[in-house]
């Protein structure tokens, strides 16, 4: 290899700012988050917790971005929901045809 140094790689750390999470919880739950801590191969019950809701919150999440996607989206459902169209003849119709089903 060429050059004064040509194994050093230099690499770009970013700081993460770092925020605690402290909770209160029955001896019972704790010692069942332990024992699937450990069933699952987790260092600590911290690591766990944390996986555990993150991974809820990324579903959470996720649901909501596939039901919303987008700003206009959202302005539209709500719009839709808020100010809702006049029914037309074929929701009429439909309507008619859904009373009368439910009847017989």
């Amino acid at each position: 290899m060429y050059g004064k140094n040509p194994y050093i790689c230099i690499m770009e750390t970013k700081s993460i700012s770092m925020a605690r999470f402290d909770t209160r919880l029955p001896k019972d739950q704790k010692d069942f988050f332990e024992y699937a801590a450990s069933l699952g191969g987790f260092r600590t019950l911290t690591e766990f917790l944390i996986s555990a809701a993150q991974e809820k919150a990324n579903t959470i999440v996720q649901a909501q971005r596939i039901l919303l996607s987008s700003k206009e989206d959202r302005e539209i459902f709500f719009n839709a929901i808020m100010n809702p169209p006049k029914a037309n003849a074929k929701l009429k119709t439909a309507a008619k045809r859904y009373k009368s089903a439910i009847r017989q």
